[in-house]
């Protein structure tokens, strides 16, 4: 059930843009109409992934529920050498793709509007369960996620907050972060949308010329054939990713690894049940990620 302030039922298609809290408040809690609402968190540049956790959201609260979008590039995420400047930004596509696929408004602030004090003294810290992986390549980029993600579940108070499976340790983290600091609200996991070809769709993808993508679909060819070795053993698991990899052109690895969702830390060799399959690499100009859920036997 809807809590606290409660938005009216939808009575308009047109998404409506806010850049203030203000602005927000206004527009996505009117009145106290209880209905259930939802929460859709992105960085902008959004494309069909980010549809799908859209149209998630819109069919879990109904026609009558209320779907905010969040857009919104946070330095905090952002190591030395990394690419915030040149992050994709295209506002008005990202409200225009957000009204066809259900939002009923975007929130997009500015840093100043997120951070009216300057860079937060006080952050969120991923803490053991981030410290590898996708942790370990990016340093503080987990502790700056969760700060952020913990702001605008206070700023945007939904019922449900949907994450893409796509960045599997983001998404174990909120859920972990939601469990431990008793967040009210219920995290919606949504699977990776993929290209006909394999390739999990991302923001980064853009930056890819014809031949760069081609060799990105190393990434997920990996996947699949650990994930077609899961009845062997988590040992067939890693051989049979690493393979593909190890002949793949042009993409630097920077991790492969059989993971607990759990705890995100590596399955030993004698591990049974689900588990992750995540990799991580440099193509060309961008560093990807991608992972699939294996059962291991």
């Amino acid at each position: 059930m809807a809590r606290g302030r409660q938005p009216k039922a939808k009575a308009t298609p047109t998404t409506v843009l806010t850049r203030t809290v203000t602005e927000f408040e206004a527009a996505f809690w009117p009145d106290e109409q209880p209905v259930d609402n939802a929460v859709v968190m992105t960085m902008g540049a959004l494309h069909a992934g980010h549809a799908a956790l859209i149209r998630a959201a819109r069919k879990q609260v109904g026609q009558d529920g209320r779907v905010a979008v969040t857009v919104f590039v946070n330095p905090l995420q952002f190591g030395a050498g990394e690419d915030l400047e040149r992050y994709p930004r295209s506002l008005d596509a990202d409200l225009a793709l957000a009204q066809e696929f259900g939002a009923d408004v975007v929130f997009a602030p500015t840093t100043e509007e997120v951070y009216p004090n300057g860079e937060p003294q006080v952050r969120l810290s991923a803490g053991p369960m981030g410290a590898g992986f996708e942790g370990a390549s990016r340093p503080g980029h987990f502790d700056g996620m969760l700060t952020v993600v913990a702001k605008l579940l206070h700023i945007t108070d939904p019922d449900f907050a949907f994450f893409g499976e796509k960045d599997a340790q983001q998404l174990a983290l909120v859920r972990r972060m939601v469990a431990d600091l008793d967040f009210d609200v219920e995290i919606v996991g949504v699977p990776t949308v993929r290209e006909e070809d394999g390739l999990a769709l991302s923001s980064r993808n853009r930056f890819l010329s014809d031949a760069e993508r081609a060799q990105a679909l190393a990434l997920s060819k990996a996947l699949f054939a650990g994930r077609d070795a899961g009845a062997q053993g988590p040992k067939a698991v890693r051989d049979a990713a690493a393979g593909v990899l190890d002949t793949a052109d042009g993409v630097t690895l920077d991790y492969l690894a059989l993971i607990d969702p759990d705890s995100f830390t590596e399955v030993p060799d004698d591990f049974q049940g689900e588990a992750v399959l995540a990799v991580a690499a440099k193509v060309g100009p961008a560093r990807l990620i991608d992972n699939t859920g294996i059962i291991v036997r």
